[in-house]
């Protein structure tokens, strides 16, 4: 047989094609305050304060609680993701390249959805949580802080709080004994497919439901930011969900994939909302 023979040999090919690792869409929507359907540019979300009762004299008038009332605008922002698609390219591959761009796109929508809600939070004026990472009990005890930011702002403790970690602070939380461990937290609160409101892996600890999170502001740097933060505490307007539009363009020979939405995120409740800070670039804890 011919030594050449191998330049005959038939290449085979997957025909699906593998997306890049990324985050997958928006994790936190339904995380917050959210809004469908506004018609307009901008989108105010109400708030009102606290009343304080008072007594009153016998026949006497009752005095106004006053109750303040705020106003807080979400700004709509434009977002489009699109690629183009050659038709005669596409005669020359055997992956269906127009749903992977779709895909692609559809993800790329979702995480700036994720980034709008991450800068509202960002804006809270809160005192910080200043993380000390040198042991597993220190770091339970910054869990605990930020949780008891919220609940010494008043704010309810009923389920629908939130926990953001870096992929780090998620590790670090993980050390914990109190916070992995099924002792401690119960079956019902362990690591679940599916959080209340959301897509993601969460665990229920302290009241609040925790989730590890890639976007969050110094992610992998040493002054990371963590956050915990009511469901309330922030409001997101869409005035158009993640849509996609995929047309041919004869002058081109080829089809445009594109995606494209609406939609702002505003603070609604700064004491809703507790930052915790800690070195990303710290080693684990080994006590």
């Amino acid at each position: 047989m011919s030594t050449s023979i191998t330049t005959a040999f038939v290449k085979s090919y997957e025909d699906d094609v593998k997306d890049a690792f990324q985050r997958q869409g928006s994790l936190l929507l339904n995380t917050v305050r959210y809004e469908p359907n506004v018609v307009g540019s901008t989108h105010t979300f109400f708030r009102i304060g606290t009343g304080t009762a008072t007594t009153k004299a016998r026949h006497g008038t009752i005095t106004p609680m006053n109750q303040t009332h705020n106003a807080l605008e979400a700004t709509l922002v434009d977002f489009y993701a699109g690629d183009w698609v050659d038709k005669l390219d596409e005669n020359k591959t055997s992956i269906n390249e127009r749903q992977a761009l779709a895909r692609g796109g559809a993800f790329a929508l979702g995480r700036k959805i994720d980034d709008q809600v991450i800068t509202a939070l960002d804006s809270t004026s809160e005192t910080t949580v200043t993380w000390t990472v040198t042991s597993a009990a220190a770091v339970r005890n910054a869990l605990i802080e930020m949780a008891e930011g919220l609940w010494k702002n008043n704010v309810p403790n009923d389920g629908m709080a939130f926990g953001l970690l870096t992929p780090r602070s998620w590790s670090r939380a993980m050390t914990v004994e109190e916070f992995s461990s099924s002792d401690y937290v119960g079956m019902d609160g362990m690591t679940f497919k599916e959080g209340p409101a959301t897509n993601t892996r969460m665990k229920h600890w302290n009241g609040v439901n925790w989730m590890m999170h890639t976007g969050l502001p110094g992610s992998t740097t040493a002054s990371a930011d963590n956050f915990v933060f009511h469901q309330t505490a922030v409001g997101y307007a869409s005035g158009q969900d993640i849509t996609a539009d995929i047309t041919w363009h004869g002058d081109r020979a080829a089809h445009f994939v594109n995606h494209m939405m609406s939609g702002g995120a505003v603070l609604i409740e700064d004491a809703g909302v507790i930052r915790g800070t800690a070195d990303d670039t710290a080693a684990l804890a080994t006590s």
